[in-house]
């Protein structure tokens, strides 16, 4: 059965226009991520592409045919960043601007207004590469389900390795070759690439509504200003983390942590000041604290820290580590507040000694603020009879 390459590409560019337009309304204009950006504009540039090669055999086929060339590459490298902006990395446009220049040149001196094939070796290999590398970054990524994952990098891969294979067969068999146009020719390409297009653009979506439900769950569960826990997410964690603290017979601490004369901040030099100050306490803790510690926002000016493991003088050394940290960073417009602090060690207590150990480390920080604010007060477990050890400056 002989395929009409004419028919297949008028239904590719359709198909290509309707799955840009759900893309775009379904998914872009929802997330606004970069990715979708760039999906959306591999979309377009592949439309292009296939509106272009319908030109062939009319009197613009000597230019329409080596655009149809770089629309192609330059969707392809489009599919490339799209995969890239998914791990965060930015676009390599220094690689687009040679292939492109490789695609239209090679397609231009090689008779483009008598040859539909002009280029072809170029155009093939750019689209390989690009191809196989959007698998490559597919494969690296991390974000998605392994499900989704692996759809989506076997999808690039495949269709890196089919133009990889059409590379071989055109310079082996010739583009007029039996078993190239029968295999690799243009009808069975756009068939294969509308196939895989369909399920790249529903595994892209899927996706979407996965990292959507993702960030979503992270909103409910983090400070938006700091990017901490909130309070009620860290109580959660603390409760779970202390019975098994419990469990294993092990203890730990935990630091109520309160900034300094705040308020005189947010009034002296606004709202936005007192932002700048929260973020950098923030930054310091969870650039000083353990992977295996917590570290959230209680509340207004007050941050709260669990301690597995740690005993009342490490827990010391870190709130002094903590306020180095925070003194040492670069704030050329705000003289970045003390802090002081109030400690209660976990002893070997569960879940629901957590509200007492809280009330014990805040009274630790009120003594703190009462000494002279600046310092660390150690909060003792029963026994003491003053109930707090003296404050230390930090």
């Amino acid at each position: 059965m002989q395929l009409d390459t004419v028919t297949l590409r008028v239904a590719f560019g359709a198909m290509s226009l309707a799955l840009l337009l759900l893309f775009y309304l379904v998914t872009f204009r929802r997330t606004r991520a970069a990715y979708s950006a760039w999906w959306c504009a591999a979309l377009v540039l592949f439309l292009f592409s296939a509106t272009a090669y319908l030109l062939n055999g009319t009197a613009v086929q000597w230019w329409a045919n080596p655009l149809g060339n770089v629309f192609g590459v330059a969707g392809a490298w489009s599919v490339w960043t799209a995969a890239r902006s998914l791990r965060s990395l930015k676009p390599m446009p220094w690689l687009l601007v040679p292939a492109l220049a490789v695609a239209a040149g090679t397609a231009a001196v090689d008779h483009p207004a008598i040859n539909v094939w002009a280029g072809g070796p170029a155009f093939l290999g750019c689209m390989a590469l690009f191809l196989g590398l959007s698998s490559a970054e597919l494969f690296l990524l991390r974000r998605a389900s392994p499900r989704l994952r692996t759809s989506l990098a076997l999808t690039s891969a495949f269709m890196g390795f089919f133009y990889l294979c059409r590379l071989v067969a055109f310079l082996a068999d010739g583009p007029d070759g039996a078993f190239f146009q029968r295999v690799f020719g243009s009808g069975p390409t756009t068939l294969v690439t509308m196939t895989l297009l369909m399920v790249v653009s529903f595994s892209m979506a899927a996706f979407s509504a996965e990292q959507a439900a993702v960030d979503l769950r992270k909103r409910a569960l983090h400070d938006g200003l700091t990017g901490l826990l909130n309070r009620s997410a860290f109580l959660e964690l603390a409760a779970a983390r202390m019975q098994a603290l419990q469990r294993a017979g092990a203890s730990g601490t935990l630091v109520l942590a309160d900034l300094d004369h705040f308020k005189q901040i947010n009034d002296a030099n606004g709202h936005a000041a007192g932002d700048t100050a929260l973020r950098a306490f923030a930054a310091a803790c969870t650039g000083t604290v353990r992977s295996t510690d917590l570290v959230g926002r209680y509340g207004g000016e007050e941050f709260i820290l669990l301690l597995p493991g740690a005993d009342a003088e490490q827990a010391e050394d870190l709130t002094h580590l903590i306020s180095t940290v925070l003194r040492q960073t670069a704030s050329p417009d705000l003289v970045l507040p003390t802090v002081s602090y109030g400690i209660a060690p976990i002893g070997e207590r569960g879940a629901d000694a957590l509200a007492d150990i809280i009330a014990a480390a805040d009274e630790a920080l009120y003594q703190a603020k009462s000494q002279g604010r600046d310092r660390a007060v150690l909060a003792v477990e029963h026994g003491n009879p003053d109930g707090l050890m003296p404050g230390a400056k930090v």
